[in-house]
């Protein structure tokens, strides 16, 4: 499998965007805060071999050992992307799974919000984060990951063999690509939706609700329907597939 580096990200990126590349970071998206804090300029790219603290949504953390995966965030200023944290997240979400299949003969989906999965096994995570004027596209995506932590349930790789920089390079250009169709990456998203019509429970309030995935909706919301036979759209939070 190809290492990352820099001077190969920025041969392939040009001049869309900046790159910086760690062999070890607590966390990109917290390493990305402080860059852009100190004064860099966005679109910004970090990208480590490891993270020691990765984050993942809800404050969960993000597995990520070094050199059998990418760890990545952009930052992107709030001006050129024409959305919410939400929406960016599934545009996020369709970037990753557009890169995957054009590098690999792999199917991944996506389960709302932030997953993508093969097999039904997570391999990617994304965590998009609103800062003062830019915001902050977090995402792993495990390669070759293999023994998880026991706490970690669901997790996968891709395993196979493909080369990181141009795993990141095509993440990036996806997504730079979704943001400028707006809303029309949302019919790709729904077509590789893992949830649509399945039956979930979701916690609201303190309040667990079983409920059937009925739609996506144009910003990325999921539309459901309680069993009490409330209708909501959920634009936070997180779902869980249920199996009975």
């Amino acid at each position: 499998m190809n290492k990352l580096s820099e001077i190969k990200l920025k041969k392939s990126l040009g001049d869309a965007v900046s790159v910086i590349h760690y062999k070890s970071v607590d966390s990109t998206n917290t390493q990305v805060r402080r860059l852009v804090g100190e004064g860099a300029a966005t679109p910004l790219l970090v990208v480590a071999n490891e993270q020691t603290a990765g984050r993942g949504r809800q404050g969960k953390s993000f597995y990520s050992p070094a050199d059998t995966g990418i760890y990545m965030s952009l930052a992107l200023d709030k001006r050129a992307v024409p959305c919410d944290t939400v929406t960016l997240t599934a545009a996020a979400g369709v970037a990753v799974c557009r890169a995957i299949e054009s590098l690999t003969d792999i199917k991944p989906e996506i389960k709302w919000v932030n997953d993508v999965l093969v097999d039904g096994k997570k391999v990617s995570g994304i965590l998009c984060e609103a800062a003062d004027n830019y915001y902050i596209v977090g995402i792993g995506v495990n390669i070759s990951t293999e023994l998880f932590p026991a706490d970690i349930e669901n997790a996968g790789s891709l395993d196979v063999k493909i080369s990181k920089a141009a795993l990141v390079e095509r993440i990036c250009r996806e997504l730079f690509e979704a943001i400028k169709e707006n809303s029309g990456y949302m019919d790709y998203y729904r077509a590789h939706s893992a949830v649509l019509g399945k039956r979930i429970c979701f916690i609201q309030n303190g309040v667990k609700h079983l409920a059937t995935a009925e739609a996506i909706d144009d910003l990325g919301g999921l539309e459901v329907i309680c069993e009490s036979g409330e209708r909501l759209t959920l634009r936070s939070g997180e779902i869980t597939l249920r199996t009975v």
